[in-house]
């Protein structure tokens, strides 16, 4: 038995000797098979088939984590809704009461940044990371690092304590650094933006990943192989909660999806175990759920995930002013307090404050800082005395915005039904984006003009 083998096996043996008083018990793991791939696999390959096309090994990664010290709630089971298994998410077919265990994950079966950066960082890797400040990507530094620990886990085929897992991850991906150059002429601004920075990214990810010394020249070489490396960690890969800024990807763990209401929270012990718990009472046959990002920018959650959250309580309302100051920045110009609701149809505070804003500084200097001193000072009376004498004014404001990026976003719609969604398989997603944000528009368009 290799020796990575024999570390694992070890370490987890200790965790799941701990004793814990919650809704299930930690048990003794169950023994490692002599050859673990050898039980689980008849696979001809040494690598895994990373062909679009190529199905997930759901029920192998199951038994391996199983065997590697995976403790699951009654009624945790991985389903899907799709006949191709390309979305496979965590469900619960018992009833959860609130605050009860619902997943525990062993710290050594936990991919971690810090952890690759330790073990991969070399001086030849400080010149690369150098390499990679020089473009501006300092921040994705940790994202490189967890990449190149899932290569180096790819080249190791079955050899690879992570094999059975890193068969079982998506090969197709909907989300910005899937779709063609086509796709992006789709795409409203926000999206569009969001989206192009997603796929700069990549680039620069690519770019360093040819410099590792110690991957193969094959590896170097394989473009999609390292797309598939890197949506791994981009789609999977989450901040721990201990300020340590570590990116981890929890197997198992990975399975929960994201939801505007969650049924789950997460947390890592002291050991560095992770503990997923039920926030509230889930019945029976309910997806768990985590978040992912801020629920009020579907944009985004498209552009990284390659999902439309149809959830989401509002979007941004796509205002942007050839320049932000910083008085539009006191009065919340942010994309998540810019905001339309689909629901209600309303405008939030922070629109109607930067569209009198933007007007006074146009018609009114004074009144603008009448404006400014009063929410400085949360006189809430000024500012409203000051957005009914101006309503008139802001109100075209709104319904001029409104209608421009509808005309807008009618335009791209076309363009994409006019293409052939056999040679660009995520149109369909892109229309169904287009359309959320559309009715969103339309809801507050009908909410304060009829």
């Amino acid at each position: 038995m290799p020796r990575v083998y024999i570390y694992l096996i070890a370490s987890i043996v200790a965790v799941a000797s701990v004793k814990e008083v919650c809704a299930f018990q930690l048990q003794p793991r169950r023994t490692f098979p002599t050859s673990l791939h050898s039980a689980y696999y008849s696979v001809a390959e040494t690598a895994v088939n990373i062909d679009e096309s190529t199905p997930r090994e759901i029920q192998a990664m199951e038994e391996w984590a199983e065997s590697c010290g995976v403790q699951k709630a009654e009624g945790f089971q991985l389903t899907c809704d799709d006949e191709y298994g390309l979305d496979v998410y965590a469900m619960t077919t018992e009833n959860l009461p609130a605050n009860s265990n619902v997943l525990f994950v062993p710290e050594q079966m936990i991919l971690s940044s810090n952890k690759a950066i330790e073990e991969l960082r070399t001086e030849e890797m400080e010149k690369i990371e150098e390499f990679i400040f020089d473009f501006e990507a300092e921040s994705e530094l940790r994202h490189y690092y967890l990449t190149l620990k899932i290569l180096v886990e790819y080249e190791k085929g079955e050899d690879s304590p992570w094999f059975p897992w890193l068969n079982s991850m998506p090969r197709y991906y909907s989300n910005a650094a899937s779709m063609t150059p086509l796709c992006y002429q789709c795409l409203p601004s926000l999206m569009k933006k969001l989206a192009t920075e997603e796929r700069s990214i990549l680039k620069k990810n690519h770019l360093a990943i040819k410099k590792a010394p110690f991957l193969s020249e094959e590896t170097r070489g394989n473009a999609d192989l390292w797309t598939f490396a890197h949506q791994i960690v981009y789609t999977r890969a989450f901040e721990a909660d201990d300020g340590s800024g570590d990116l981890r990807i929890v197997p198992m763990g990975d399975y929960l999806n994201h939801g505007t209401k969650t049924e789950v929270e997460f947390a890592y012990d002291d050991e560095g175990n992770y503990w997923a718990r039920s926030v509230c009472d889930v019945p029976a046959g309910s997806p768990l759920r985590v978040s992912y990002a801020d629920p009020t920018n579907p944009s985004f959650l498209f552009a990284r995930y390659g999902f439309i959250d149809e959830s989401s309580p509002s979007t941004f309302c796509k205002i942007f002013p050839p320049q932000v100051n910083r008085d539009m920045l006191d009065l919340g110009y942010a994309q998540n307090r810019m905001l339309f609701f689909k629901e209600s149809g309303d405008a939030s505070q922070e629109v109607w404050d930067i569209l009198l804003y933007q007007l006074l500084s146009s018609k009114n200097m004074n009144d603008r800082r009448i404006l400014l001193k009063a929410h400085q000072m949360r006189d809430v009376q000024t500012k409203l005395n000051l957005h009914e004498k101006y309503y008139s004014d802001t109100s075209a404001m709104l319904k001029e915005h409104i209608d421009t990026f509808l005309g807008r976003l009618e335009r791209l719609t076309q363009k994409a039904e006019g293409m052939d969604p056999s040679e660009h398989p995520r149109l369909p997603l892109i229309l169904s984006h287009n359309e959320f944000v559309k009715q969103t528009f339309l809801s507050v368009r009908r909410k304060y003009f009829g």
